[in-house]
């Protein structure tokens, strides 16, 4: 990485780092660029040097979040991929979500932020395609198809099952204090409750869960490719 590289891409973290703590504390709404660039120690040309407008940077910005949520997933199942089982992968989901900081801000509600992130049609179907309930819709089939869940309930009703416990336990884990006394461990009250859910009592054969994790891969890439694209167009051209 040449010099310049090197102190471009340094301007660019400290631009972005700068513009995730304000959205935060204070909505995406509330933040404008000045704010930005003061807050990262550089002009306001330097921030459209790398992003045409506040809202492409705020793009930007949550298309980071949830790459790093699918790289994570796909590296985690790619290694192990018993990982695609709902026990260990409700947790894996809920861990990195928890880590991702836009994410709490949308699942407080941020309607300048879900209004930012569902602009354009792209956007929308790809916003539409990372929500929790998206993915249970299209990760239970894959489940269900290789004999990894029970097949003693519709479809759509463990799918919406699953998707209110992942849900209600994100809005839990992002105010800790919800946890009453005594659970030492939330993400295992979240492996066990999905396990009672919809899972075999018997453990399935490993070349199930490993045509199952395959095709999981196939669909986390597949959004990570959309998400790679997104960041691509919020950014300027010069880059």
């Amino acid at each position: 990485m040449s010099h310049l590289v090197e102190v471009h891409s340094r301007k660019a973290a400290r631009i972005l780092d700068s513009a995730r703590e304000l959205v935060l504390d204070h909505g995406a709404g509330k933040v404008t660029v000045s704010e930005i660039s003061r807050a990262a120690g550089v002009g306001k040309g330097t921030v459209y040097l790398y992003w045409p407008s506040k809202e492409d940077l705020i793009r930007g910005l949550f298309a980071r979040d949830l790459l790093t949520l699918l790289e994570e997933a796909i590296a985690r199942v790619t290694a192990d991929p018993a990982t695609v089982l709902p026990h260990r992968l409700a947790p894996l989901l809920a861990r990195t979500a928890q880590r991702a900081p836009l994410a709490r801000r949308l699942q407080s509600g941020d309607q300048e932020l879900v209004r930012l992130l569902t602009q354009e049609a792209g956007d929308r179907e790809l916003y539409a395609r990372a929500k929790p309930a998206a993915m249970c819709d299209t990760v239970m089939p894959i489940l269900r198809r290789h004999g990894l869940i029970r097949d003693d309930r519709p479809l759509a009703a463990q799918s919406y099952a699953v998707h209110a416990v992942l849900n209600g336990f994100l809005i839990g884990i992002f105010d800790p204090d919800t946890a009453p006394p005594g659970v030492a461990d939330p993400y295992a009250v979240l492996a066990d409750t999905v396990a009672l859910l919809i899972e075999h009592p018997d453990p399935p054969a490993a070349p199930a869960v490993a045509a199952a994790a395959g095709e999981i891969v196939a669909v986390f890439r597949g959004i990570r490719d959309a998400v790679l694209d997104l960041i691509d167009r919020s950014q300027t051209a010069e880059q």
